[in-house]
């Protein structure tokens, strides 16, 4: 008798999915990546240039071999590319640091099916919060997310050749747009938004690049704040409409629009779904994480985007590829 039962294996590697949390989370505190990347190529190197234990280096790379990280070659371990260029420490494009804050996450899991029910929250939603005591490792952590966004967007809209413009960066946290872009730009000069305890985290990250003599900050929550009129070339809004509601987005996108001069460019990086929300993978699962953590965000569809700047007063709105996100870029 023919058993057409499909394999259970893809099932139970989801229901286990927390553990490549886990193990990622552990190689990344333990700088396995970098040990690997500087010739640890053993279990017994990987233990003595880390400082672990032999059974748990053979463990996490038993482990990082399993979920597609490290790969196996005549007993040597090596990154696979992917890790190789996201997971060494002490590069603009290290996720390592954001690997091991969300460790600190998983807990809030367990909320998830009441949160379902009711549709929101059920515990004091506290992250957004200018007092937030661990704002530090949250904003310098996150930062890399937005480094291949923030390039693509510079070759996007051309700044390397703008000449002497103006940004205005909303909520811009680590300034990582507005350093990446006055880098491009010797003549740009930038303003970012923000509470003032992630305004000081910016100031002395865009110092370190050479270009905080070109970079300003203002203080105050962007909901109430004046963003000014006629004031800017270009403005930013990364990583904040997914947390928002339509109504909030269509008032900020309002705002910011009135804050540029004539033919000024708005651009929003962002998870964005498809319209009939069948994709993209990661934007989709994204939404979970907003309907824990938020009142009314969520991760919305292409034509809301194109909806809420049109009638926030912009004309020609466009989606540029950032994966693992979107960028929206409206004129």
């Amino acid at each position: 008798m023919t058993n057409n039962r499909p394999s259970p294996v893809g099932i139970m590697r989801l229901i286990n999915g927390y553990w490549a949390t886990g193990i990622l989370a552990a190689a990344a505190t333990h700088k396995v990546f970098t040990h690997l990347e500087n010739g640890a190529h053993t279990a017994t190197e990987l233990a003595e240039r880390a400082g672990i234990a032999e059974r748990g280096a053979q463990t996490l790379l038993d482990g990082l071999v399993s979920v597609g990280l490290v790969e196996l070659h005549e007993g040597r371990y090596r990154n696979t590319p992917e890790a190789a260029t996201y997971l060494v420490e002490d590069t603009p494009v290290s996720l390592a640091p954001f690997a091991r804050l969300k460790l600190t996450h998983t807990g809030a899991l367990t909320d998830l099916a009441e949160v379902v029910r009711v549709g929101g929250p059920v515990k004091d939603v506290v992250v957004e919060v200018a007092n937030n005591p661990h704002w530090e490792g949250i904003v310098t952590a996150i930062a890399a997310q937005s480094v291949p966004a923030a390039t693509i967007a510079a070759e996007v809209l051309g700044l390397a050749d703008a000449g002497e413009i103006s940004i205005l960066d909303v909520g811009g946290g680590s300034g990582i747009y507005s350093g990446i872009w006055l880098e491009a730009n010797p003549a740009a000069r930038a303003t970012q938004l923000d509470w003032e305890p992630i305004n000081e985290i910016a100031r002395r990250l865009l110092a370190e690049r050479g270009v905080g003599d070109r970079f300003t900050t203002l203080a105050g929550d962007f909901h109430t704040t004046d963003f000014g009129t006629a004031q800017y070339d270009i403005a930013v809004y990364s990583h904040i409409a997914h947390q928002e509601g339509p109504e909030s987005n269509v008032e900020v996108f309002t705002r910011l629009r009135q804050a540029l001069k004539p033919g000024g460019t708005l651009v929003v990086n962002d998870y964005v779904v498809d319209d009939d929300r069948g994709g993209p993978q990661f934007p989709l699962l994204f939404a979970s994480e907003m309907l824990l953590k938020t009142r009314q965000g969520s991760t919305w569809r292409r034509s809301d985007y194109r909806e809420w700047l049109v009638k926030a007063g912009f004309e020609d709105v466009s989606f540029h590829t950032a994966e693992p996100g979107t960028l929206v870029v409206a004129k």
